[in-house]
């Protein structure tokens, strides 16, 4: 698995790397669902602070891989079999999200993200198998991954007051891995591949948004709410979602990587 050509022509995402995304979509609708439900109940500081940990913990196991993929992608047996291993934790992460908002309990999350970043782990071991010139950077990565999925794994046998702090230090750890692993040497990503890819996922995710609005407003109407107040919601959740895909796309992001 050596490494991809950063300047190579017309490279974009693989069918794999959609629906890559797409599953991690719903483990992105399943936490906000979650946050409204919170910020309806009143719990506005305990729901906004497990959101920001189940956002992390999805955004954090997708950006790592949408790196990794457009640097080595060999697209063979084996590479799609761990990323389907990877999208199993994604859909496993999902399913735990309502019981980290309803009672905190962490455990479904830990397993879905452990999965999830020791298939990435695996795939690291091979790319520094496969690419002597970057052996020292795929090992490092491979190292700090797996040590701090050890750490998420005995977050959970602390007790509850001390878990919060522990999930600090963890996520101070998991952002440090690349800053260390990098220091010894580039992975050979493509400009154009990373802008698509994070093009891709916006627009999946505002996708989700606007059918999530429509179903709302459509059962709003249902209960034959009042139709002016509803009107004016449901054209100002429009217009939001129109001026992000404006102001997200209104550059060329590849130019300003390539930068």
């Amino acid at each position: 698995m050596p490494g991809r050509d950063p300047a190579e022509r017309h490279r974009t995402a693989t069918s794999l790397e959609l629906l890559f995304d797409l599953c991690f979509v719903i483990a992105v609708a399943q936490a906000s669902e979650s946050l409204h439900e919170a910020l309806a109940e009143g719990a506005t500081a305990t729901g906004v602070l497990r959101f920001a940990l189940v956002f992390f913990t999805v955004w954090w196991a997708w950006m790592n891989f949408t790196w990794f993929a457009s640097a080595y992608d060999p697209d063979d047996i084996p590479y799609r079999l761990t990323v389907l291993v990877q999208i199993t934790g994604s859909l496993i992460l999902a399913a735990g999200v309502p019981h980290a908002f309803a009672d905190g309990d962490l455990r479904t999350i830990t397993i879905g993200y452990v999965v999830l970043r020791t298939a990435l782990a695996a795939l690291w071991l091979r790319a520094a198998r496969s690419d002597p010139a970057r052996r020292t950077t795929a090992l490092r990565f491979a190292t700090g991954v797996t040590l701090c999925q050890v750490g998420w794994v005995g977050l959970l046998a602390l007790p509850e007051p001390a878990r919060l702090p522990g999930v600090a230090v963890l996520i101070v750890a998991e952002v440090a891995v690349p800053v260390w692993a990098q220091s010894a040497g580039m992975t050979p990503w493509h400009p154009r591949h990373i802008a698509e890819r994070y093009e891709l996922f916006i627009l999946i995710v505002l996708g989700e948004s606007v059918a999530a609005a429509t179903i709302a407003v459509r059962g709003a109407f249902d209960r034959h709410q009042s139709t002016g107040s509803l009107c004016a919601t449901a054209a100002g959740g429009l217009l939001t979602a129109f001026a992000l895909w404006w102001l997200y796309f209104s550059r060329p992001a590849h130019t300003l990587l390539a930068t």
